[in-house]
């Protein structure tokens, strides 16, 4: 059995030809997608957050992707060095 990988980002749509359900790994590429589907005529876009927020359509203008995709990159700190132990 495949093992289930966690998306971030997930975008809902349904058009004539059924629901799609797509993934994306950052906020940018999300309301990207999101803002295709609308053009092309889908139904019921949805945008599914990290948090857990469900953005609807009309909603999509409130999401900063910038401050979202920051918020998710880790840090820049080096790790700690270990400390030796004296030898005796």
């Amino acid at each position: 059995m495949a093992k289930r990988t966690r998306v971030p980002w997930l975008v809902s749509g349904t058009n004539e030809y059924g629901s799609a359900n797509l993934g994306r790994s950052s906020a940018t590429a999300a309301l990207r997608l999101a803002r295709k589907l609308l053009r092309d005529g889908t139904m019921d876009v949805r945008v599914f957050t990290p948090r857990g927020r469900v953005l609807q359509a009309n909603e999509l203008g409130e999401l900063d992707p910038q401050q979202s995709d920051m918020a998710h990159q880790r840090g820049n700190r080096e790790a700690k060095k270990l400390k030796r132990k004296p030898r005796l």
